[in-house]
């Protein structure tokens, strides 16, 4: 594991959790779904922290939904550098995050199984980390090399010439 990696992956967690954001408040706009606060209850018990009303955890709530995402990249670096890297390698890593979330939420007795959630709220919450998964990991692809023979992807609206990487 390099720093390359890791640095790469935080980077590419942080473009994930804006994108995954900017889904949700569109998503949000549309559907009049309101905030969800569990990150920052989540947060408030990993730390021992009092119980408070919602409207005074936005700080708390933005520092676990952004602090959890931009940590959770390093992981998609590393699996970027050892060679999970594309749609695979996203799609594995959607389920890390999916696993993550719910481990934390369900020890912390904030969350519920996800099974238990009205069908909707599943769907929703798959969507969301889908998107945060699939751009953290096509960005750590681009900013981390892989395993020595392991091209970068090609990103077509990035080259100025045709691809040194023949497509097979």
């Amino acid at each position: 594991m390099t720093g390359n990696a890791l640095i790469g992956g935080l980077a590419a967690g942080l473009a994930g959790v804006a994108a995954m954001t900017v889904g949700e408040k569109l998503e949000q706009m549309v559907s009049g779904r309101p905030n969800s606060f569990v990150p920052a209850h989540t947060l408030e018990r990993l730390l021992g922290l009092p119980v408070q009303p919602d409207s005074e955890r936005r700080a708390l709530n933005w520092t676990m939904h952004w602090g959890q995402g931009i940590l959770l990249g390093a992981a998609r670096g590393v699996m970027a550098e050892k060679g999970f890297r594309g749609p695979i390698g996203s799609f594995l890593f959607l389920n890390l995050r999916l696993l993550n979330d719910q481990t934390l939420e369900n020890v912390t007795a904030v969350g519920s199984p996800p099974w238990t959630w009205p069908v909707d709220e599943q769907a929703l919450d798959i969507v969301h980390k889908a998107v945060y998964a699939y751009v953290t990991g096509a960005v750590a692809d681009l900013l981390v090399p892989g395993p020595p023979g392991v091209p970068r992807p090609v990103v077509p609206w990035a080259e100025r010439s045709v691809s040194r990487f023949p497509v097979r």
